[in-house]
Parts: C-alpha cells; sequence; structure tokens
C-alpha cells in the first residue's frame, strides 16, 4: 500500500477474548443488554491480523472537515435521509460458518420502499439462521428477514412489509456509488455507539484501501474499501454514508478501536447490482476463481516483476490510479490451482486491462460457468492462463445437519479463504454434545468417523445413520490452523437425549431455514460382558493400600441440559467402588451433579459400562451410582470403608489421581479437620456443600488431586478425597475448585440402606452451621458452664456452631420451632454438638430436641426436620432459549423469600431470552399479567402465546427488585419444550414438545436450533433430551 506502516491497529469489528466463557464472539451482548459496544455492529472489537496496517490520513484533508454546526442544505439532507434509517435487533440463532451465536444491533437503510429492501451488512445478515426485526425513526417496528446476504462482500439485503408501517411515509435513500470521491465531505447516520440515532461527519480520505482484515471469523476480500475519519462506534454497522446532496455514497462497515477515528466503507457498485437483480426477479449470480487479490501500488509491484513497458501502459489507460491486482492466496484444487501463483500482476482479463475490484467482478459474475483468459505477469514474464469460472454461491453453504449434539456443514469458501486450504471437507459448526473434544476451540474438520472416511457432508451423513445409539467410535479431525495434525478420540454418540437427525436448509423466500427429520436412530447394540485385569501399584511398602487400586474406576458425566446453575457439561474423576457385587461407586458431586445425565465407567482402563445415578446427598457433595456388575470380568475390589473417625495428627496413605487420570501416591499426614465453608454464589447459585466436615492432608499431591482417598496401612479407606464445587471468580470468571477429604463413617448409614435395596430417606435442618470459637460464643451469650462442657467434650477442638443462613422452605410455619441466624446450637438430643459430625444424627430423625442460645437467652426447642425428597430438580421447561425449573437447594440456601417457582437457570446464545435480558437467577412472577405461581402455570399460559407476538413478562431479580420485560416468541427456532423425571422411560427423563395453539407433541419436534454450549455465568446451553417417540 502506499505509505503505509505496520502498527498495533486494532478493528471495531472483533471482541477480545471473553474470559466469562473462553469463545470470541463478533458481537457479543453482554446479559442481553442493548447498550452499545465498541464496534460498528455493537461488541465487536480486537487485534488486526499481522499485515493490516494503519493508513497515513492526508493533513491537507482536517482543512475541510467540518468544526461548526451543519448548514442549512446539509441539515435539510440529514432530516430526509433519517427517515430512512432503521435500527435493526437481530439474533444469529445458532453458531453457522465464521459467525457464533449471539444477539446485537446494528443499522440499514430502505432503498426500496415498495418492495421492502433494506441495505445492511453481511456481518449482520450473517451466514446462518438470522432473526430480528427493525425499528424506524418514529419507533414503528417491523418484523425483517434476510433476502440475500453476499457470500464474501459486506453487505447483506433484509426485507419487511412496508404496508406495516403505517404512521410515517416510507421512502428510500438511492444508491450513486459513482458519487464517491476523495476529499468529499459525508454524514454516516445511523445507530453508533447503541444510540438510536447518530450523525457522524468526516471526509473520504482514500478510494483505494484493501479490505480490512479483521482476523478470525468473517473478513471481506477482493473488494476494494473507501477510508474516511467518522469515529463511528458499536451498531454503526450498516450505515448509510451519504452525501450532501442525500445519496447514499457507501455502507459503513467497520473501523479502528484503538482511538483513531478512522472508518472503512464498502463501495456500492456489487450492493446495487443485486438490488437491481432482486427487484427484476433475477438470480444474483456470483462468480469466483477462489483466488485471493490484493491491490499493491507500483513499487511493490516493479519488485515483483512489473515491466517498465507493462508499467508504461497501465499508466497511461489509468493515470490516476496507483495500485495493481496481485494474486495473495490461491486456493488449492480451486481453479486457479497450478495456473496463478502467489504474487503474479494481473494485467488483462479476457484481453482487457483492468486494476480494480469493481471490473473484476463484473466480469467474473457475468461469466459463471464459462472460461476467462487471464494475462498475468510473473517475475517479468508474461503467463496467460485459462480459468473456467465457478459458481460462489455453491462453496457457500446454504445448510447444516445436526446429529448426537453437534451441528455440521460443508466448509466454506470464507474459512478456506482465511486458511488457505482447499474449500472441501466436513466442518464443525457446533462442537457440542457427543463432539466436545479435548480442545474447545473452533474450527474443526471431521475426516473419518468409526474407520470410514467423510469428505463431504453427503457422506458424513451417511456415516452416521449407521452408527447405532450408545456407540463408542473412533473418529479422526483436524484444525484449520493446523491441518499437519491428524487429531484421533474416541466419542459417544448420543441419539437418545435428541434422537433426531437434522437438515436445517436455507430459505431465502421465507427468510427461515426449514427443518427436516433426515434419520431415526439406530437402536443401542446390546452390550456384552468384557475381560480386563488391573495395573499393579508398585512401590508401595503395604501391600493392602497397593491392592486398592482395584477399587477404583474412571467415570465420566455427561450433561445435555444444564440444571440447577452447574457451569459445565461434561466433567470426569475417579470413583470408588464400594460394593463390586452390585456395582455400587462412590463420587463426588462435582463430578454428577444430578441424574439428568449420561454415565460412563471405564474399569481397569479397559471395560466401559453404563452407569446411573442411584442417591444423591443433598449436603455431602458425594452421589452413589451403579453400573451393571455382570459385564465386567475383572477382579474388582470393594473397598472396606473405616467406621473410625480419622483425627487430626494422624498417619495416613494418599492414594490420587492427577489432573491427566495418573495415580499418584504419598504417605502423609492428617493436618486439620474442619467445617466446610465454601462461598456462596448469588450469581449462579449451584450445589455447595454444607455442613459437612473437610479433611486436608501434608502432601502437596493433594492439591494435585480432585479425586482419591486416604487410606490406613491395612488398606481401610478413612476418606474420600473429593472435588468440592466452589464460587466463581469475579477476577478470573472461572468456578474455583476445592480438593478436600471426607470422612467415610459419614457414608455407613447411606451405603448399607442402598445395599439392602432402601433408598435413604434423609432429614435434613434447613440450616447452615459455621464453627465459632469460645471467645464469640460467649459474646453470644453462651454460659461459662457450657464452655466448660465444651472444653471436656472436644479436647482437640473448642467450639460451637451458629446458624449464620437458613434455608427457605416452602412449608415452613412461623414460630418459635425454627432455628433463626444468629442461634448458638449447645446440644442436640442431649449431645452437646463440638464437631459437624455430631449433626448427622438429623439425618433418621423426624424430630430433634435442640438446645440454643438465641439473644443471650438459653432455649429448648422441639425442631422438626425437613425430608430432603425434593430437594432435586425433577422437571424443566426450556421456553425461548431458557431453561426454567423450580428454584433448586442451593437458590433457598441463598434467599429469604422465593417470589415464584418459576426460575430461571440458564439461558441460550442467540435467543430471545438472551436478546430481551431473561437473565439467570431471575424469579418469573406473571404472564401477561397473569400470575404464575409454578410451572403448571406458567407452562399454561405460554403455550397459549401465538408464535411471533409479543408478551409481558413480570420478573423479580435475586436481590428482589421488580421489572418487566417484553419479548417476542420464536417457536421454530426456540420450541417450547419441557423435560420430566420418569423411571418408566430407559433414561429416566421424558420430553414433551409444546406447538402453536397448544398441541402437544410427545418427544421431540423437527424444528429447533442445537443451541451453543459454554461455560459462563449465562449459562450457554445444549439441549436435548431423552423421549418417548
Amino acid at each position: 500500500m502506499n505509505g503505509t506502516s505496520p502498527t498495533t491497529a486494532r478493528s471495531k469489528r472483533k471482541e477480545p477474548p471473553h474470559t466469562v466463557d473462553g469463545r470470541h464472539p463478533k458481537h457479543h451482548r453482554p446479559n442481553g443488554d442493548l447498550s452499545s459496544g465498541d464496534p460498528n455492529t455493537s461488541e465487536i472489537h480486537d487485534d488486526l491480523e499481522e499485515g493490516d496496517y494503519e493508513e497515513f490520513e492526508d493533513p491537507r484533508l482536517s482543512a475541510v472537515l467540518p468544526t461548526g454546526p451543519d448548514s442549512a442544505e446539509w441539515q435539510e439532507t440529514v432530516q430526509n435521509v433519517v427517515r430512512n434509517v432503521v435500527s435493526i435487533r437481530f439474533c444469529q440463532t445458532c453458531s453457522f460458518d465464521t459467525d457464533p451465536a449471539l444477539t446485537s444491533e446494528a443499522t440499514g437503510f430502505v432503498v426500496d420502499a415498495e418492495r421492502g429492501y433494506i441495505l445492511t451488512n453481511r456481518h449482520v445478515v450473517g451466514s446462518g439462521p438470522f432473526w430480528g426485526f427493525c425499528i424506524f425513526d418514529n419507533h414503528e417496528e417491523v418484523d425483517a428477514y434476510p433476502v440475500y446476504r453476499d457470500p464474501v462482500h459486506d453487505f447483506g439485503i433484509l426485507k419487511f412489509d412496508p404496508k406495516a408501517i403505517k404512521y410515517m411515509p416510507v421512502a428510500a435513500l438511492t444508491l450513486r456509488p459513482d458519487l464517491a470521491k476523495v476529499g468529499i465531505e459525508i454524514r454516516v447516520v445511523g445507530n453508533d455507539a447503541g444510540e438510536k440515532l447518530s450523525i457522524l461527519s468526516g471526509v473520504i480520505s482514500r478510494l483505494d484501501r484493501n479490505a480490512p482484515d479483521y482476523g478470525d471469523g468473517y473478513s471481506d476480500f477482493n473488494t476494494c474499501y473507501y477510508q474516511a475519519s467518522a469515529a463511528a462506534s458499536g451498531g454503526s454497522s450498516g450505515s448509510p454514508v451519504v452525501n450532501i446532496d442525500g445519496y447514499a455514497v457507501a455502507l459503513q462497515a467497520g473501523g479502528r478501536a484503538d482511538g483513531a477515528a478512522t472508518d472503512y466503507f464498502l463501495p456500492l457498485d456489487r450492493p446495487l447490482r443485486a438490488l437491481k437483480c432482486l427487484q427484476d426477479g433475477n438470480p444474483i449470480t456470483r462468480g469466483d476463481i477462489q483466488c485471493q487479490f490484493v491491490l499493491k501500488p507500483f513499487d511493490e509491484c516493479r519488485r515483483l516483476g512489473l515491466t517498465p513497458e507493462w508499467e508504461a501502459r497501465t499508466r497511461k489507460a489509468f493515470p490516476k490510479e496507483n495500485n495493481m491486482l496481485v494474486a495473495e492466496i490461491i486456493l488449492p484444487d480451486g481453479p486457479s490451482h497450478n495456473k496463478v501463483e502467489e504474487g503474479d500482476v494481473l494485467i488483462k482479463v479476457n484481453g482487457e486491462m483492468l486494476t480494480q475490484f469493481i471490473r473484476l467482478d463484473d466480469i467474473l459474475d457475468s461469466t459463471v460457468g464459462e472460461p476467462v483468459k487471464l494475462l498475468l505477469l510473473r517475475g517479468g514474464e508474461e503467463v496467460e492462463v485459462e480459468i473456467g469460472v465457478g459458481d460462489l454461491h455453491a462453496i457457500t453453504p446454504d445448510r447444516f445437519v445436526s446429529v448426537a449434539g453437534g451441528s455440521f456443514h460443508s466448509l466454506s469458501y470464507q474459512q478456506a479463504r482465511l486458511y488457505g486450504v482447499a474449500c472441501k471437507g466436513v466442518y464443525v459448526c457446533e462442537a457440542g454434545g457427543s463432539w466436545r473434544f479435548d480442545n474447545a476451540d473452533n474450527g474443526w474438520l471431521i475426516q473419518t468417523i468409526d474407520h470410514k472416511k467423510t469428505p463431504d457432508l453427503e457422506t458424513f451423513i451417511e456415516v452416521m445413520k449407521n452408527v447405532p445409539d450408545k456407540a463408542r467410535v473412533v473418529i479422526t479431525y483436524k484444525h484449520l490452523r493446523d491441518l499437519h495434525t491428524l487429531n484421533t478420540t474416541i466419542i459417544y454418540v448420543d441419539r437418545h437425549w435428541s434422537k433426531k437427525m437434522k437438515m436445517a436448509v436455507r430459505n431465502d423466500e421465507t427468510g427461515l431455514w426449514d427443518f427436516s427429520s433426515i434419520a431415526d436412530p439406530l437402536p443401542a447394540v446390546a452390550p456384552v460382558a468384557r475381560k480386563a485385569a488391573f495395573i499393579q501399584l508398585e512401590h508401595t511398602s503395604h501391600p493392602a493400600v497397593a491392592e486398592l487400586v482395584r477399587s477404583f474406576v474412571h467415570v465420566s458425566c455427561t450433561m445435555p441440559i444444564k440444571l440447577d446453575g452447574f457451569p459445565k457439561n461434561r466433567k470426569w474423576g475417579m470413583g470408588l467402588v464400594i460394593d463390586a457385587d452390585k456395582g455400587l461407586v462412590v463420587i463426588s458431586r462435582a463430578i454428577v451433579p444430578y441424574d439428568l445425565c449420561d454415565i460412563s465407567i471405564t474399569i481397569a482402563d479397559s471395560i466401559v459400562v453404563e452407569g446411573k445415578v442411584v442417591f444423591l446427598h443433598p449436603l455431602q457433595n458425594y452421589a452413589i451410582i451403579q453400573y451393571d456388575p455382570k459385564l465386567v470380568d475383572a477382579p474388582v475390589v470393594s473397598a472396606k470403608l473405616s467406621a473410625e473417625e480419622i483425627t487430626q495428627g494422624a498417619s495416613t496413605y494418599f492414594i490420587g489421581y492427577n489432573r491427566i487420570g495418573r495415580i499418584v501416591h504419598a504417605a502423609t499426614t492428617v493436618t486439620e479437620l474442619f467445617a466446610v465453608t465454601i462461598p456462596a454464589n448469588s450469581g449462579a447459585p449451584r450445589y455447595r456443600a454444607v455442613n459437612v466436615d473437610a479433611i486436608t492432608v501434608d502432601t502437596s499431591l493433594s492439591s494435585q488431586c480432585g479425586s482419591g482417598v486416604l487410606v490406613a496401612q491395612d488398606g481401610t479407606v478413612q476418606a474420600l478425597w473429593l472435588t468440592y464445587l466452589g464460587e466463581r471468580s469475579l477476577s478470573t470468571h472461572r468456578d474455583e475448585e476445592y480438593h478436600l477429604g471426607l470422612a467415610t463413617p459419614t457414608l455407613l448409614p447411606v451405603v448399607k440402606q442402598i445395599q439392602e435395596g432402601v433408598v435413604p430417606k434423609l432429614r435434613i435442618l434447613s440450616v447452615e452451621f459455621r464453627a465459632i470459637q469460645m471467645s464469640q460464643a460467649r459474646l453470644m451469650g453462651v454460659s461459662e458452664e457450657w464452655i466448660h462442657q465444651v472444653s471436656l467434650a472436644n479436647t482437640s477442638h473448642h467450639q460451637l456452631f451458629m446458624v449464620t443462613k437458613r434455608t427457605f422452605e416452602r412449608n415452613e410455619q412461623e414460630g418459635g420451632g425454627a432455628l433463626l441466624e444468629g442461634d448458638v446450637l449447645l446440644t442436640i438430643n442431649g449431645k452437646t454438638i463440638t464437631k459437624i459430625s455430631d449433626l448427622d444424627i438429623m439425618y433418621s430423625h423426624d424430630e430433634l430436641d435442640v438446645a440454643i442460645v438465641r439473644d443471650c437467652q438459653e432455649l429448648r426447642l422441639k425442631l422438626p426436620t425437613v425430608a430432603a425428597d425434593d430437594v432435586e430438580t425433577d422437571r424443566a421447561i426450556s421456553f425461548c432459549g431458557a431453561i426454567l425449573h423450580r428454584p433448586h437447594h442451593a437458590v433457598r440456601q441463598q434467599i429469604s423469600k422465593l417470589f415464584s417457582e418459576v426460575y430461571v437457570s440458564a439461558r441460550t446464545r442467540g435467543s430471545p431470552a438472551y436478546q430481551y435480558g431473561l437473565a439467570p437467577t431471575n424469579f418469573i412472577t406473571h404472564v401477561n399479567g397473569k400470575p404464575t405461581p409454578d410451572l403448571e402455570s406458567f407452562l399454561a399460559a405460554v403455550v397459549k402465546i401465538p408464535d411471533n407476538t409479543y408478551f409481558r413478562l413480570r420478573a423479580m431479580t435475586f436481590d428482589s427488585v421488580p421489572w418487566v420485560v417484553t419479548m417476542k416468541k420464536n417457536e421454530h427456532y426456540f420450541p417450547t419444550m419441557e423435560v420430566v423425571k420418569d423411571p418408566a422411560e430407559e433414561c429416566g427423563w421424558r420430553r414433551v414438545t409444546y406447538k402453536g395453539g397448544g398441541k402437544v407433541i410427545q418427544g421431540e419436534g423437527i424444528d429447533g436450533v442445537d443451541a451453543p454450549a459454554g461455560e459462563s455465568t449465562e449459562m450457554d446451553l445444549d439441549v436435548g433430551v431423552c423421549d418417548s417417540t
């Protein structure tokens, strides 16, 4: 480029990595807020790739920049223009090609008032499913849908119904690409920085800039851009760039976000041609030879081989031009492969000299399916080649297939050009469900499935049709950034939570993507018994300790729906076999948080069997799962659990599994026993262990291992070593995890009942305790006599327990028969409580005799316990992309009042819930003014709402702030669905889908996208559920 220098420029159309969820969306809208971000389409900014450069502005142009109020002529022009400009609020409902699922806002302007065409950017319309509406200057709203998005250039055309605008005349801006000149004063009229309307002034300084490179994701190419200083910001993408006569001379598309007031405008030549084709009812042909050209100045072209003769002829033919087109990227196996080389200088096309992209586009678009002749200069030598012009639409995906929780389409020209690879292969656009690889990065190409090659989408579909449910198959895949490395993994194919293999095809007539079911799942193959042997643990001084290896199994848990605020979709850890004859395994609840899940248990690193949840402890952070021992021919040993409490200072042996699943062990000492005090997480309440003792040991291995045991010399397990899920860090936005020991005596009563075939029915006290020292107890009113009794009852820990938080109980009666915050617990059923394990008596009693100190007064209470039967979630509703269920136990542990039994647990990016700001931790109290105190009344109210119509929700935040949100229903992409726990179903849950007018479908409907899965505060979702169809 002329007069360019490298810089650390930042683009306004990219966003830096979000530590909330690790993704890199182009238009991220936190919490569904419609306020502004930094980019031209709101919330988009990131570093430009190396090779993009800062453009020096001509200092002489600053003299003509407007410094005062607009003239009367400009004021009249702007007044006429604003009537044609619309604010676009939209959702890209699922990940597709270069675009993540998102909600955002941008600008567009009417270019045909009679037919209702609006011009905006392609990065607004997106390459995948779009759902949005436009707001005119007088605040009239109208639905809009895409009728065209260019495969390469950054423009798209939306359509709306002009008759729907009743209170203002709809006019159109005339497109005049011929009026764009260096030095003309312009106005950018649009939705800048999230404002309804902003008018920014500038002066066009260049007409020959290469298209800006925004790095990963969508970038325009094979076109020039205009450059100006207008300082446009978030939401201005798609704004018209108008001259003083009110003509649109360019389209706002991007800019810099490093403080420089530099903006990039797309020329209107190609948008004008596309508009005319639509108006005339003609197809919009787009041709390409899979070669990216760039503009390079004459001095660079000389170094590439431009001869003096051709330079002279070019300058004479184009006296105002300073650049020529040079081949930059040639895609392998494309039409230009082995014909054009990088660095070739383009001289002629079909005998016509040209130096500009506009004319090159004209020729290629008019010769689709025909050959063109190119005259090139290669190192000073003339080379003439003939190349067949391909159909650009044919290499731009217009369909995707969803199966086993993932979505796939053919590799697009955009991605192929970005990485310089052949435009072919099966691209994973949504790596969810079974396809969530070890690396959460996007950009995977599937190579083989079950040892069968998948070179294209059609073959991929045929292969997947023949893979049965619950099969474990080998797949190989590559990443676009590293095609040298072939990755191999084994996936568990889930065709039972979401049974249908669906195809979605773009429909430019309706603007929707039409869904169809293309294959039902093959039934799972019946498992067979397999044989295996365990490894031998070496270098241990105690053989009984080494034998414990035969009691460990690897447990992997996959959650198809996020419930109860749990932040992950997949977890793994090591479980301990406590009854080999019955196949019982104990595991942390940080690994198995609830029973709507798939559990795989690997025994001896060889045999993989299914598991199911048998018991979830409401407070003590463990779950008991079960496998079929008949399928396991291996010397599995039941771990012997100690009935003796382990003590501080005791010697023990630590056996654990580190982060990569390797067994490690060391002799160690118990350093501390204390009551677990994991901070609550009001931003996303999730399961939290309370009222349980924790153990720490003196070895660095303990912090490296999330699973393991503490074991005595004779092989008796003294404590489980578990992962405890903690709070979300405000600084790193990561979920904290704690690794602590749980003494085994507390498990024995539950284990005994399960071994006897009895489902444990626990009773609990609905409060949370924390330990206090005697100095605090004295100030709380505990007498000296009681302090003396405590010192006698527990010589190692002089402590009592104070109520720090009450759990809200739905049927709790007011009165004196309940514990209150600040109460100090003295005794239960006559026993002085000085250890948290002393509280275990509550699990088996309907009523307790307690002595407490309240407000410096000693009281005796008959305290009823609460059944823990309804602690776990047994029903959930998916509505407009939000997951709703009864407030789970973690919510009730943190809140003093339930506003409703309809609690928002999670939401999906790109959904109405995300767009309109319905956030996790909200309670819904009313729908269209009618109370919805429970899920039943809520479901009855929402299924009656017609599709694509507005409704009102009255909600209450977690902090007791009431608010009202208006939302628009979308059943096509986000159908209303509920899942209900049902033991009669194979996987324990059944699905019901509700269509328009309240029509009920047992199982899964045809419509609906597979929602993206990310671990974030907003709890992005994978939604797939077992059905009975």
